[in-house]
């Protein structure tokens, strides 16, 4: 199961994904805001959302697992 971690630290500005959403390689799932820039967080693979790790609003640190797909 490949995971979507945080590049950044920062915070959790919009979830653009649903659980059970089909993904390719390059869409945006999440983005982060940190110092007043907003940075997609974009899937490396294809795959299903399994799991949403964060919300909105939440802070972050890099490397912090924010969507599981499968």
């Amino acid at each position: 199961m490949p995971n979507v971690e945080a590049h950044i630290t920062g915070t959790v500005w919009k979830i653009e994904c649903e659980l059970g959403q089909e993904v390719e390689e390059g869409d945006t799932l999440v983005i982060l805001e940190s110092m007043k820039m907003e940075m997609p967080v974009e899937a490396e693979d294809e795959g299903v959302v399994k799991e949403i790790l964060c919300e909105e609003g939440q802070p972050v640190s890099e490397g912090d697992t924010l969507v599981v797909l499968e």
